[in-house]
C-alpha cells in the first residue's frame, strides 16, 4: 500500500535537515534530481565508503578494534551513518485545516448544519471532512464522505465524492479490479452517479445496473414506424427521405421551418447542404426522429448528431446524445477524446462522464501528460468552468492526492492554484492558500510561501500563522518569527504546535522547556521526542536516546521514529534490534527510502541481515508465538515481515500482519 494513514501520507516522514545538502526527500519517495542506492547500483564503491564512513562515523560509537570483519565491511557497505543534530531538524507544517480549538469549532458547525437547507449538505459535509482530517481517524472521514455523497444533487458532486470514497479506501490498489466496475452500492456505482437529484436512503441500497443491463440487452428489436415519408433532405448529391412532422417535432425551430411561414414549409424537397452535416448524419437524424434511439450508431455519428442537436436547439436529441456518450466512456483513452468534443459542445454530462474516468483511475491518471494538462492548467479551468465542472470539491479532491505523490511537482502547485480560484467561502479560500503555502515551503519558495500563509490567516486559519513564521525564519528572520508565535501563545489557548513551533526560535533551556510544554500539552508530536533523542545522542548516550524515542513509538508507530532508532541501534552494532525497526517500517511503507533518499529500506535491510544469525522459518514462528504473547507489536511486524519474505503470499501471516496493522496504525 502507499500508506495507511492520510494524516502521516502529508508528514514528511524523514528527519528533515536544514542544512542545504540534505535531501527533500520523504518517506517512500525518492528525489528526482537523485539515485537512491540499491543492491546492483555502480555508484555504490565499498572500499572507498569505508574510509569516509571512519571519518564521519560518531567517537561515540562503540566501533571496537576487537571486532571481526563482519562489522567493518558491514559498515563498509553503508553509506556515512550521517545522524541530523539537534540544529538542524524540524518539525512539518501540517497542510490540513487545523482549527484552534476543535470542540468549539466542531459544537458550532453541528449547529449549522443542523439547520442547513438540503442544497448545501454535501458541502457541509466536506468541510466537516476537512476539519476532522488533521485527527486522522479514517473511519469518521469516510462515514463524512458518505454522507456527503448521499446528500449530492448534481452529477459532479456525486462523481467527485464517490471516486474519493473509492481513493480513501485505495480500491485502486486491488488487483483484478477495473475502476469503472460497480461496487455493488448505489452511492459506488459509477452509471448512478450520472443521474442527478440526491437520494436520502440510498446508503446501503444495492446497485440493480447489471440486471438493468440485461434487460435493455434482451429488448433490443428496433420497432419501424408505419409512417410514410412526406420530404427530401438534399445533403450533396443524396436526398434523404424524412417524416415531416417527425422532424419538426425534434425543434422549435424546425417547426418553423417545415410548418411555418417559410419556404421550407411548401417544398418536398429542401436542400440541407452547408449545415455541418453528412449525409450519413442525416440519415441518423431521420432514424432518431421516428425511433428514438442511439445505440446502433458509432460514436463518431453520435458525436455529428450533438453537434447538430446543438445547432438546432433540439434539446431532447442533444440530451439523448449526451447520455449515450456518457455512458460508453470507460477508460482513459476515450475521455481524452470525448471530452475535448465535450467541452467544444459545452456538453455538462459527457465532461463530467469523462472526468469519472479520470478520476477514478488517480493517482495513476495525473501521471498521464493530457490528463495533467486537462485538469491543471488555468486555461483548462476555464474551459471546464464554461461547462459548469471547474468546482472547489474537484479541486479540493485532486490537490491532497498529487501532495500525495509528490509535495514538491508542478502539478501539485497547479493544482492548488486551481483549488484557491475555485474557492467561494472562508474556509475553502483559507485551507487552499494554506496548503499551498506549505507546498512553496518544501519548494523553498519562501516569500511567495509567506504570502499564502498571510492569505490563509487573514481568511481565518490561525494556524497558518506558524507557517508565516517558518519562512520568516527561513527567510533569516528568527526574532520575528519568535515574535509572532510568542504573542499567538498569548493571545490563544496554547496548544502543544505553539511551543513546538516557538522551540525552534528558542535556545539552550528555553528550547528543553518548551519541548517539554509541548510534549504536555499534546503527546502525540513526535518532534520533541526525536529533539530530546538527538539531544542525548550529542551527550554520548545513545541508549538513552532509544528510550526517549521508545516512550513514542510505544503508543504511536511513526516510520521516521522507527528510522531514527534504526540507526541509533545500528551505531550500537545492535543489527537485530535495526532490522526489526526496519522492518516494521517497511511494511508500513514498502517503497520507504531511508538517510535523506539515499538507501532504499530493501537494500539497507540486506546489508543488515549480514551482520546477524540466520533464522529458519520454525525459528521465526516461535519468536512470533513469544512476542505475539508478550504483546511486542512492532517485533511480531518484523517477524512477519521476515517471514512472508522466505513464503510469500501466505494467507494466514498476511491476516496476522492485518491484525496488527489495524491495532497499530487505525487506533
Amino acid at each position: 500500500m502507499r500508506g495507511l494513514k492520510i494524516t502521516e501520507r502529508f508528514k514528511s516522514i524523514q528527519v528533515h535537515a536544514l542544512s542545504s545538502t540534505s535531501s527533500e526527500t520523504n518517506g517512500g519517495n525518492s528525489n528526482k534530481g537523485s539515485e537512491p542506492i540499491c543492491g546492483n547500483s555502480s555508484k555504490t564503491k565499498p572500499h572507498n565508503n569505508f574510509n569516509r564512513n571512519r571519518s564521519i562515523i560518531p567517537s561515540w560509537s562503540k566501533t571496537k578494534s576487537s571486532t571481526n570483519n563482519n562489522s567493518a565491511l558491514l559498515f563498509a557497505n553503508l553509506v556515512p551513518l550521517h545522524l541530523p543534530s539537534t540544529d538542524t531538524i524540524e518539525p512539518s507544517i501540517e497542510p490540513h485545516f487545523k482549527p484552534i480549538n476543535l470542540v468549539e469549532t466542531l459544537s458550532e458547525f453541528y449547529q449549522r448544519m443542523e439547520f442547513c437547507p438540503q442544497s448545501t449538505k454535501a458541502v457541509m459535509c466536506v468541510e466537516q471532512c476537512s476539519l476532522l482530517r488533521g485527527h486522522g481517524d479514517q473511519k469518521i472521514l469516510r462515514r463524512c464522505l458518505r454522507t456527503a455523497c448521499q446528500n449530492a444533487e448534481d452529477v459532479l458532486s456525486k462523481v467527485v465524492l464517490s471516486a474519493w470514497l473509492r481513493f480513501e479506501r485505495r480500491d485502486d490498489e486491488l488487483v483484478g479490479l477495473c475502476s469503472m466496475d460497480c461496487g455493488g452500492y448505489v452511492l459506488e456505482c459509477p452509471k448512478k452517479n450520472l443521474e442527478s437529484g440526491f437520494r436520502p436512503c440510498s446508503v446501503n441500497d444495492h446497485c440493480q445496473c447489471q440486471q438493468e443491463l440485461n434487460q435493455e440487452t434482451c429488448t433490443e428489436s428496433v420497432c419501424e414506424s408505419d409512417e410514410e415519408s412526406d420530404v427530401l433532405f438534399c445533403v450533396g448529391s443524396e436526398e434523404i427521405s424524412c417524416v415531416r412532422c417527425r422532424i419538426a417535432a425534434l425543434s422549435d425551430p424546425f417547426n418553423a421551418m417545415l410548418y411555418g411561414g417559410f419556404a421550407e414549409s411548401k417544398m418536398s424537397k429542401i436542400d440541407f447542404s452547408g449545415n455541418g452535416i453528412c449525409p450519413k448524419g442525416m440519415r441518423a437524424v431521420e432514424f432518431y426522429s421516428r425511433i428514438k434511439r442511439l445505440d446502433l450508431f458509432c460514436p463518431m455519428t453520435v458525436l455529428e448528431l450533438l453537434s447538430f442537436a446543438n445547432r438546432f436547439c433540439c434539446e431532447e436529441m442533444s440530451a439523448a446524445c449526451e447520455a449515450h456518450l456518457a455512458s460508453i466512456v470507460v477508460n482513459v483513452e476515450d475521455a481524452l477524446v470525448l471530452i475535448e468534443y465535450g467541452l467544444e459542445e459545452r456538453a455538462t454530462l459527457l465532461v463530467v462522464a469523462c472526468l469519472q474516468v479520470f478520476l477514478r483511475e488517480l493517482p495513476n491518471s495525473l501521471y498521464n501528460p493530457k490528463v495533467a494538462k486537462i485538469l491543471c492548467s488555468s486555461e483548462a479551468q476555464e474551459r471546464l468552468a464554461n461547462v459548469g465542472c471547474a468546482s472547489f470539491l474537484l479541486y479540493y479532491f485532486l490537490s491532497p492526492v498529487a501532495m500525495e505523490e509528490s509535495m514538491v511537482s508542478k502539478t501539485t502547485v497547479m493544482l492548488l492554484e486551481r483549488m484557491g480560484e475555485c474557492a467561494t467561502e472562508r474556509w475553502q479560500t483559507a485551507l487552499a492558500f494554506h496548503q499551498l503555502g506549505c507546498v512553496l515551503l518544501e519548494r523553498k519558495e519562501y516569500k511567495e510561501a509567506q504570502h499564502c500563509f498571510e492569505v490563509a490567516v487573514q481568511e481565518g486559519h490561525v494556524y497558518s500563522l506558524a507557517g508565516v513564521a517558518r519562512t520568516k525564519y527561513k527567510q533569516g528572520q528568527p526574532y520575528s518569527a519568535y515574535k509572532l508565535i510568542s504573542s499567538l501563545i498569548f493571545e490563544y489557548k496554547p496548544a502543544g504546535w505553539m511551543y513546538q513551533e516557538r522551540a525552534l526560535y528558542n535556545m539552550g533551556k528555553e528550547k528543553s522547556f518548551d519541548l517539554d510544554v509541548a510534549t504536555e500539552l499534546d503527546p502525540s508530536l513526535s518532534f520533541p521526542y526525536k529533539y530530546r533523542a538527538l539531544a542525548k545522542v550529542e551527550e554520548k548516550q545513545i541508549k538513552e536516546g532509544i528510550t526517549e524515542l521508545d516512550k513514542f513509538i510505544g503508543f504511536k508507530l511513526s516510520p521516521d521514529c522507527l528510522e531514527l532508532r534504526a540507526w541509533l541501534n545500528v551505531a550500537l552494532e545492535d543489527y537485530g534490534s535495526a532490522m526489526r525497526d526496519i522492518r516494521a517500517m517497511l511494511t508500513i511503507e514498502p517503497n520507504y527510502i531511508t538517510s535523506h533518499g539515499k538507501i532504499k529500506g530493501e537494500y539497507l535491510l540486506q546489508l543488515l541481515n549480514r551482520g546477524v544469525q540466520q533464522k529458519s522459518q520454525a525459528d521465526c514462528w516461535m519468536q512470533l508465538y513469544q512476542q505475539w504473547s508478550c504483546v511486542d507489536d512492532i517485533g511480531s511486524l518484523a517477524i512477519i515481515h521476515q517471514m512472508l519474505e522466505n513464503e510469500p503470499g501466505k494467507s494466514l501471516l498476511e491476516f496476522r500482519q492485518s491484525l496488527l496493522l489495524l491495532r497499530l496504525v487505525y487506533l
